[in-house]
């Protein structure tokens, strides 16, 4: 017999002994949800529940498979007759036992994603939609947008205006195409991925018959991931389930609200809280020790869930002892953001292997800058979510123009700025490189005289080069040239993709020269081995969920960008950011550093801006952390920690003028959850020249109480700068 009080903690062994009724597994993140589920598997099994009663339904079939895998081992005998997988397999196997009714006696075939797309095609052209129109969806993404509309169980209409608003004037043709699409499949006798679900909900409901024989047959259900499921999902669980029934069976759902963070996939997080009100009698569990990270790092995991809307109340801990603060770092911006990172990394590397080490983001090309700073130094990295800059093809065509602004002479990027245009073949381009390159306009004008499009590329480009413009602003306005091209090339996402070049302009901010920011940005990342050990992790959020790290670091902690901007005005999406950074957080097991820069590149502003920090850390309790911020000239200065909580004062940058207020001490931001002190002993000095990190010299216009000035920068304008990110010049 398996000795499971030892094996198991008291919530664990709670959880895996329970025999009877609904039971809600609340699984703090690395707290042994998986452990507790194979326990589960082999009680029942040593306590005579045949296997065949047993259902098992997960999100991957390969953790269904080890989850039975590992209890077999510990029962040192084969489960067979266990029924586990994913829902859609499990569903798959129902049909295929009990046929819907609609099918009136004809089999059913299950559709591949190439049947799929065949499908919308025929269905589009029997509809002539989207004939000579460049703008309407592609296929691929058309079924992503009916997908997302049935998982979320809403109308076309409504997606669009939430997840792809310049595809709404063509909302009226996709909800005809959706129900065309649902008319062939019935005419066909075709189920797709996501009808395998309405399907089995359509018999649990309707063939009384079935349901009762599959409610008798599994009398113990488990659930894993539950706060991951979908409408449909959770209500098949509760229709296997029949709570208050006779032939009810006993369901355990296990999963952590506070890790809900797919609902852009249909994911509900209302599934796991409603859970004790749609299963009466519920038992709830919370599984609160953790066995992954230092204390430190849960500390600020419950502070972030303290502020949480409607959760399940929980307080992580662990029996480790010991674990470095967390650091909570204010960077100049976030292009010096970049640097500090690099330098941490390489910083960790002395004592942990690469891939012990990621830094975390809310988007994809947020890391833009990151990888570009990673290149210079020679540190390895692979990336997951999202594209890296240099593979993404619409950063490669805007490139492209800004190499031919440096060189006429590019014939690599000719060649990819004339593929823009149709009817340009090798031959063509080879023609229109030697007009071009002739310096004859009459017989440049005649050779593009078919070409009118390319004709205009080459003017905006002698043009842009005539013009003594910043990187930056020479490369926002290319983005502005291309955007008819972004626009027809990419139609179901060109709001995406701009979102990648404006952060490009962002990385161009920081230099004087547009040829040195081009060869960056030609800088190839170290060689990629095969051996995933020799690089650092790049991640969103999203694609980290379930993975961990001895040293995670999270950047852009800044109100727009974690939480996204959209998320400030939805209460709902909000709280779901608030559950991604508690996500991004329970990655790390020994050392968690927040990066929040005091300013940001505003491409609304064509400047960079001072940022507010992110809620998530704005808001964590005082001592939490270990705060530093970053100084003129790029050094570290420690403000405060739990271990020091006297607060370090040092000598002002630049005081304020005389006869003016004293302003704070600190450089930016006040510490977490509390005010900056005064410098009541600031000497007077008097406006003159200054120099910004990022801005070069300017010159001084106006004192901003408490502690800003306004500065007046050739080329930049007017700025209101934090005192301390100033330095004093003759």
């Amino acid at each position: 017999m398996i000795e499971y009080e030892k094996a198991l903690n008291e919530a664990q062994f709670k959880a895996a002994t329970s025999m009877n009724g609904p039971v809600l597994v609340i699984a703090g993140a690395g707290s042994g949800k998986t452990r507790t589920i194979v326990y589960r598997l082999a009680w029942l099994a040593e306590h005579g529940v045949a296997p065949a009663s047993l259902l098992l339904l997960t999100f991957t079939r390969k953790a269904a498979r080890e989850m039975l895998h590992r209890a077999s081992l510990l029962l040192d005998q084969g489960l067979t007759g266990i029924q586990g997988g994913t829902f859609h397999g499990f569903a798959y196997a129902t049909l295929r036992q009990f046929r819907p009714a609609w099918l009136e006696g004809r089999n059913f075939s299950v559709m591949d994603a190439a049947d799929i797309a065949a499908a919308i095609k025929h269905c589009k052209d029997e509809l002539k939609l989207g004939k000579g129109d460049r703008s309407f969806p592609r296929t691929q993404n058309i079924i992503g947008i009916l997908s997302k509309a049935r998982n979320k169980e809403l109308p076309v209409e409504d997606v669009l205006r939430r997840e792809a608003f310049h595809l709404l004037p063509h909302a009226e043709a996709l909800t005809r195409l959706s129900a065309a699409y649902a008319a062939y499949r019935r005419e066909q006798g075709l189920l797709d991925y996501d009808d395998l679900l309405f399907e089995m909900e359509a018999l649990l409901r309707e063939d009384g018959r079935a349901a009762a024989l599959l409610r008798e047959r599994f009398r113990h259900i488990m659930v894993d991931e539950y706060q991951d499921t979908n409408l449909v999902q959770a209500r098949i669980a509760r229709l296997l389930a029949a709570p208050g029934e006779e032939r009810g069976g006993s369901v355990m759902a296990v999963g952590d609200d506070a890790q809900s963070i797919y609902a852009f996939r249909g994911a509900n997080v209302r599934n796991i809280l409603d859970f004790p009100k749609l299963f009466p009698g519920t038992k709830v569990i919370k599984l609160e020790e953790n066995y992954r990270s230092t204390q430190p790092v849960l500390n600020v995991a419950n502070a972030l869930l303290a502020g949480a809307e409607e959760t399940f109340r929980k307080n992580l801990f662990t029996r480790r002892e010991g674990g470095d603060p967390v650091r909570l770092i204010t960077p100049v911006s976030d292009l010096s953001q970049a640097d500090l990172v690099v330098r941490r990394v390489q910083e960790l590397l002395r004592d942990h292997l690469p891939h012990e080490i990621a830094v975390l983001f809310r988007a994809g090309f947020h890391s833009y800058h990151l990888e570009m700073a990673l290149n210079r130094a020679g540190v390895a990295f692979r990336k997951y979510g999202g594209l890296r800059y240099a593979e993404a093809a619409h950063v490669k065509d805007v490139v492209s123009y800004a190499r031919l602004c440096v060189n006429p002479l590019d014939m690599p990027a000719f060649q990819r700025v004339a593929a823009l245009h149709s009817g340009i073949g090798p031959k063509t381009v080879q023609k229109l490189y030697a007009a071009a390159q002739s310096g004859d306009p009459a017989a440049t004008e005649k050779a593009f005289a078919r070409f009118p499009g390319f004709l205009d590329d080459m003017r905006f480009l002698d043009e842009q080069r005539a013009r003594p413009l910043s990187p930056a602003d020479q490369l926002s306005d290319i983005t502005a040239h291309y955007q008819p091209h972004l626009e027809a090339n990419y139609p179901d996402d060109w709001p995406r993709r701009r979102q990648g070049l404006e952060e490009i302009i962002q990385m161009a901010s920081s230099y004087q020269d547009l040829d040195l920011f081009v060869a960056d940005l030609a800088l190839e990342s170290p060689e990629e081995d095969e051996d995933a050990e020799g690089r650092i992790t790049l991640s969103t959020v999203h694609s980290a969920k379930g993975l961990e790290w001895g040293a995670v670091l999270i950047i852009d902690l800044v109100e727009e960008r974690f939480p996204s901007r959209h998320a400030a005005a939805d209460p709902e999406s909000f709280e779901e950011e608030r559950r991604l950074m508690y996500v991004a957080c329970t990655r790390a097991r020994t050392h968690l550093d927040l990066y929040a820069p005091g300013s940001v590149y505003s491409r609304a502003e064509q400047s960079t801006i001072l940022s507010a920090p992110s809620p998530f850390v704005r808001d964590l309790p005082s001592g939490l952390c270990e705060e530093w911020v970053e100084v003129y000239g790029g050094e570290l200065t420690r403000r405060g920690s739990a271990a020091a909580p006297e607060r370090p004062r040092r000598a002002r940058l630049l005081p304020p003028p005389s006869g003016t207020a004293p302003a704070p001490t600190e450089p930016d931001f006040p510490a977490v959850g509390e005010a900056a002190p005064p410098d009541d002993d600031a000497p007077p000095a008097r406006l003159g020249y200054c120099r910004h990190k990022i801005f070069g010299r300017g010159k001084m216009i106006k004192f901003l109480p408490p502690d800003r000035y306004q500065v007046n920068f050739p080329g930049f304008g007017l700025k209101i700068i934090l005192a301390n990110f100033l330095q004093p010049e003759d």
